[in-house]
């Protein structure tokens, strides 16, 4: 039953009873609702990637059957776009449900160049007829203390490896998935309490050939994000000065990220949007050379920006569904290149020795010697190693 639906969005929960992990935080918000607009009219809930910060907000637009009005701090920059937006939803009524809440979703991607944007949502907050439900991952910079003042702030908790295999494990089984429950408990533990990043592993793994084998080739995951997250994050998304920092959290040298982003632009773009990705990769790529052959670091910067923000922003909307991104071909071949480099070069090194030659002679005559070298009591006399015997052999 594997389709191309992410499995995070299909499996959002969509009740209080679902919710899982978060029981003194769900009380916090029934009381927030019981007492609107006597105490707060804003709830701001904060924590991690991936805890359900933003479900709760539709678990309550179905439990209560209320019109939910959402918002992404990158649907607004500054104080004209609030008013044009939130504004009109915070003074008027439901057309179809009996009452409504409003969703900021994401509000820590505003910045400190986006003029008038926070100010004007604390005014709107303070006027709002209406619940205003704010998410964020970190709430705790000097920039949002204002706002902190104007509402009921509420913490959303990492869930334990547990709780997580049993949402993965329910999962599995409404997707007749066969997958080792030790491979789910595994995929649990690593995601360090991200739930959404945990589907999307188990996700990942339903589609492969070799689950095992694949989940051994996927890195350590970073508490903040990995390389899969952030190709999501740009792939996916409308670009936001967030973007600009999206691989910051990626254990990977940029050189690295390049040829991930440039693998899987072909399985998110098409037509012209594929056209200005690759014109943005290929810009990042001037300045990537420049770095490297003028040694002009603060290029570093222009590279950055259009592998991020650049490819980002070739796109005309945001993007649905699910992706499973490859791992780049060119990373296998280098790797492959340098093995068979790193033995070359330990062979050389030690006919050198051997021989009271100089490695550069050695290296220079490598072509002509490379038939001596298959001898067996020359590799003997030599030490070589299995793998140079076995390179060696294949010369």
């Amino acid at each position: 039953m594997i389709d191309g639906l992410n499995w995070a969005e299909k499996y959002r929960v969509k009740s209080f009873e679902d919710f899982k992990g978060q029981e003194s935080s769900l009380n916090e918000i029934n009381k927030f609702l019981q007492n609107f607009p006597k105490e707060k009219k804003a709830i701001l809930i904060h924590g991690s990637a991936g805890v359900g910060k933003t479900s709760i907000a539709h678990v309550i637009k179905n439990e209560l059957d209320v019109e939910i009005f959402e918002l992404n701090a990158s649907d607004f920059r500054n104080k004209e776009q609030l008013e044009v937006k939130l504004k009109p939803a915070s003074e008027q009524k439901s057309l179809f449900k009996k009452n409504k809440i409003l969703l900021v979703d994401e509000v820590d991607g505003l910045s400190t160049s986006d003029r008038g944007g926070l100010p004007e949502l604390i005014n709107l907050i303070k006027e709002s007829q209406f619940p205003i439900f704010i998410t964020a991952n970190n709430i705790w910079d000097a920039k949002f203390g204002d706002l902190r003042k104007v509402c009921k702030l509420v913490g959303f908790n990492e869930l334990d490896y547990k709780t997580i295999s049993l949402i993965l494990q329910d999962i599995a089984r409404k997707e007749h998935l066969s997958i080792d429950n030790q491979l789910i408990i595994s995929i649990s533990v690593r995601c360090k309490g991200d739930v959404r990043a945990a589907i999307n592993d188990l996700q990942t793994l339903a589609f492969s050939h070799d689950p095992v084998g694949d989940y051994i080739l996927l890195d350590e995951r970073d508490k903040e994000n990995d390389i899969f997250n952030a190709l999501k994050f740009i792939f996916k998304n409308m670009p936001t000065n967030s973007s600009l920092g999206v691989y910051n959290s990626v254990n990977m040298p940029l050189d690295k990220i390049f040829l991930w982003v440039e693998h899987n632009i072909p399985y998110e773009y098409s037509g012209e949007e594929l056209y200005k990705a690759y014109e943005s990769l290929s810009i990042a790529d001037v300045f990537r050379g420049r770095v490297m052959r003028m040694r002009h670091y603060r290029f570093l910067v222009y590279q950055n920006a259009f592998l991020s923000y650049g490819i980002s922003n070739s796109k005309k909307s945001a993007k649905m569904g699910f992706t499973k991104y490859q791992k780049p071909t060119r990373v296998l071949k280098i790797w492959m290149n340098n093995e068979q480099n790193k033995h070359k070069k330990s062979i050389i090194s030690k006919y050198a020795s051997a021989t009271h030659c100089s490695v550069y002679k050695a290296a220079k005559e490598f072509n002509f010697i490379k038939n001596i070298l298959k001898n067996q009591k020359i590799q003997d006399d030599l030490k070589l190693s299995d793998q140079e015997i076995s390179f060696i052999n294949k010369l």
